[in-house]
């Protein structure tokens, strides 16, 4: 998936400039000083927009009356954006340029959602445009235009594939074969270069995400199944995250996230098996009880790949996701949990509010 999206690939006005309190040393705003006058509008501006994680923010966001400015490809679907008021900006992140047109001064918040979340071998040199060019270009951006605070979205995947990881934990993305992995854990350093020069910035990192405003992420698997277009179940096992505690943690990690810290956003953990078994339940459609070998995985995203070399196009399968999809993967969000208020939501409530949203949308039928 390319654009403005999380991952996976996530709006503003000028209004009344308010001057936070920011804690020393940790960072963060006073959210009592932030929330305490009806008068007072907050400021931000979201990239990523048009995505999943995106419009779930920007629909927290407006609910909680925030002027947002959404930045958005000029090809972008803005069917889902235009149902929520904000500022529509055209630009490009890999466009320095066009940021400077589209971004305000003296913004209270930016957050950076946007992502290049393919695994195709095809897109690696976009991705890294997208995801490490791109982010250089936004703390640059932000630093002129003077944000009081950047929210980077980042992922889990910046810690490679280590059966049990924290934040604490090494970036072994940095050195993946895989570039998706590769390529957010580059990003994530360029914020940090830009947090030891003085930018106010917190980091996220979502595990996979579930829940409403999916086109094409794990919405998928509803498509797949309800097609019986469905093959095989990989052999993984991963932990998942609700879409609207992920944005939640956005906002609260605007308010009192530690600058320059990580806060993995995860807590509920399922074998590929369970999730597609609840999927299956949804959509009163029989599934696979057992996965696929990952030597069978892999050998498909091999032909997938071979494949591609043909037709110029991303297979449904590659080498690349094969690997991701075989690995199991444990992480906590003690952390998060703690310091930002995030909470872990059951793995059958997140795949019922994307089932419903689905439906309500004539997605997928009842």
């Amino acid at each position: 998936m390319h654009g403005y999206a999380a991952p996976d690939d996530a709006a503003f006005l000028l209004a009344l400039p308010l001057v936070f309190a920011f804690q020393k040393g940790g960072g963060g705003v006073d959210a009592s000083t932030a929330h305490s006058e009806n008068t007072v509008i907050q400021t931000a501006f979201v990239t990523g927009a048009t995505g999943f994680l995106g419009l779930n923010l920007i629909q927290l966001l407006a609910g909680q009356g925030w002027q947002v400015t959404a930045l958005h490809r000029p090809s972008s679907d803005l069917t889902y954006l235009k149902r929520f008021p904000v500022k529509l900006a055209v630009g490009e992140i890999e466009d320095a340029a066009s940021l400077d047109r589209a971004m305000p001064e003296g913004l209270d918040a930016v957050f950076h959602v946007a992502g290049d979340v393919s695994f195709w071998s095809g897109h690696r040199a976009r991705q890294f445009r997208t995801n490490v060019e791109g982010t250089q270009n936004m703390v640059a951006a932000a630093r002129r235009k003077g944000v009081r605070r950047f929210v980077h979205t980042s992922t889990i995947a910046v810690y490679g594939t280590p059966s049990t990881f924290d934040e604490a934990s090494a970036h072994l993305g940095k050195s993946s074969p895989i570039g998706y992995l590769r390529s957010k854990a580059l990003a994530e350093e360029e914020v940090q270069k830009a947090v030891a020069e003085g930018l106010d910035a917190v980091i996220l990192n979502p595990a996979n995400i579930v829940g409403p405003y999916d086109l094409s992420n794990w919405s998928r698997l509803f498509r797949l199944v309800a097609e019986d277009r469905l093959q095989g179940i990989p052999p993984g096992r991963a932990p998942f995250c609700h879409v609207s505690e992920v944005a939640k943690a956005h906002l609260t990690a605007f308010e009192r996230g530690r600058t320059g810290e990580n806060y993995i956003l995860a807590g509920t953990e399922a074998s590929h098996v369970e999730a597609f078994t609840v999927v299956g339940r949804l959509l009163r459609h029989a599934v696979p009880k057992k996965p696929v070998s990952a030597f069978v995985l892999a050998l498909t995203g091999r032909m997938g790949e071979l494949s591609s070399h043909l037709t110029h196009k991303e297979p449904d399968l590659t080498p690349e996701m094969a690997a991701l999809l075989s690995c199991s993967i444990s992480c906590r969000s003690d952390k998060a949990a703690r310091e930002l208020g995030y909470q872990a939501i059951p793995l059958q409530t997140m795949f019922e509010d994307c089932y419903r949203w689905m439906v309500a949308e004539g997605m997928i039928g009842k």
